[in-house]
């Protein structure tokens, strides 16, 4: 018996390595991690979601390149990764908030929407022909509460009080351990966010290429910052 090269279980999302690994997901994943960092912040009266956006080339419209996408009046969600895949699953978000507003008459919760989400990103796990999504999502909104939870390419979803997704996640998500606090305000987030991008990215933080968003308890409304608001925050 000739002995199988690992190569020969990587063609295929559909089967599984000797070890039970998955490698197509696993690849998947190294994708998220070259993308840009996106952070999301539960606060006591609301959530955050905080991301930065890389820009290659001074010829590039900044306004072109978006990171937080609203799904529905109170939820938002903001990506790391292939952002094509991440609009797909946006666009598909979308559909699903809807059909559950005229279907039920009433706002769809977080979690409803990121199990959707995350059921089909898991789909495509198991069916032979196609590639996983090679993003991460951060899903934000407020239904009784803040939530915050997180979608990664094998369909796992996880719910958070702060995460990160993207280069620096280990750094990021260090940082959020140690000045997380469950009293803090949205306010408080959104400058524990900021401070975060700061000490973990190389580039020059500006207000091209940081894009904030919150929604309130109070309103249950997604607000995205001018680049004046952000300006204010980077200083």
């Amino acid at each position: 018996m000739y002995g199988v090269s690992p190569q020969a279980y990587d063609r295929a999302i559909t089967v599984f390595s000797p070890d039970g690994r998955l490698f197509q997901v696993e690849y998947a994943k190294e994708a998220v991690k070259r993308g840009a960092t996106a952070i999301g912040i539960a606060a006591r009266d609301g959530v955050v979601l905080v991301a930065f956006k890389s820009i290659h080339s001074k010829l590039v419209m900044p306004e072109s390149l978006r990171k937080i996408f609203d799904i529905d009046s109170h939820i938002t969600v903001t990506a790391s990764g292939l952002i094509a895949d991440a609009r797909v699953l946006v666009d598909l978000a979308r559909v699903i908030s809807q059909r559950h507003r005229i279907t039920y008459n009433e706002a769809p919760t977080v979690e409803s929407i990121a199990r959707e989400i995350c059921d089909v990103m898991q789909r495509l796990t198991q069916i032979g022909g196609y590639r996983p999504f090679g993003v991460s999502l951060l899903i934000a909104g407020v239904d009784d509460q803040p939530r915050l939870y997180e979608a990664e390419p094998s369909g796992a979803m996880t719910a958070f009080k702060a995460d990160s997704v993207g280069a620096s996640k280990k750094e990021v998500d260090e940082l959020l351990e140690k000045n997380y606090k469950e009293t803090m305000s949205v306010e408080d987030a959104i400058k524990l966010g900021v401070e975060a991008l700061k000490k973990t990215q190389e580039e020059k933080l500006l207000p091209e290429n940081v894009e904030i968003s919150f929604i309130n308890t109070s309103d249950k409304k997604c607000v995205c910052l001018t680049d004046k608001e952000v300006a204010k925050y980077l200083k």
